[in-house]
């Protein structure tokens, strides 16, 4: 089967119900998409199919043969980050990390239809789930992407084990 994956058409000998994301990272060698619950609830493994964010741990990959598939890796191809990215890394989004390439595909196709989206627009379009509790540097940094000015003072909220959370 022939895969469009980041700009390279590539053939891969796999099932044609074998799910994208098992295609990527153990046949193509893609690990920036990740593997986080199997059901497509917390978008870990978000990448882009003709430009729409997919979870690809639910997605047979025969059902994406001959369409453009976009990873984490292929966001960027110029050697220069996406605007998501360097929002990322402006706003300190991440803490551990793991959810964040899922995340970025998220922000970035919701940017790709919605380049100016409002706070409902963004909860509505990046559902993706991150343990961490990063959504309000999330908000931050896709509205920074947008162009939006952006309130960077840091708010700091006490857990109920007394810990302060920024």
């Amino acid at each position: 089967m022939k895969l469009n994956v980041n700009g390279r058409v590539q053939d891969v000998d796999v099932e044609p119900e074998m799910p994208l994301l098992w295609v990527l990272r153990d046949a193509m060698g893609l690990e920036g998409t990740k593997y986080g619950c199997g059901i497509a609830a917390c978008g870990a493994c978000t990448v882009h199919v003709n430009g729409e964010a997919v979870r690809a741990c639910v997605t047979p990959v025969g059902s994406v043969a001959g369409k453009k598939i976009t990873t984490i890796e292929g966001l960027a191809p110029a050697g220069k980050l996406h605007k998501v990215q360097q929002a990322w890394v402006d706003h300190s989004v991440p803490q551990c990390g793991y959810c964040q390439s899922g995340m970025i595909m998220s922000a970035a196709a919701l940017l790709a239809k919605k380049p100016k989206p409002t706070d409902a627009d963004i909860e509505e379009g990046v559902t993706n789930l991150c343990r961490c509790g990063t959504y309000g540097r999330v908000k931050k940094a896709i509205h920074a992407a947008a162009g939006d000015k952006v309130d960077n003072t840091v708010v700091t909220i006490e857990a109920p084990n007394g810990q302060k959370l920024a």
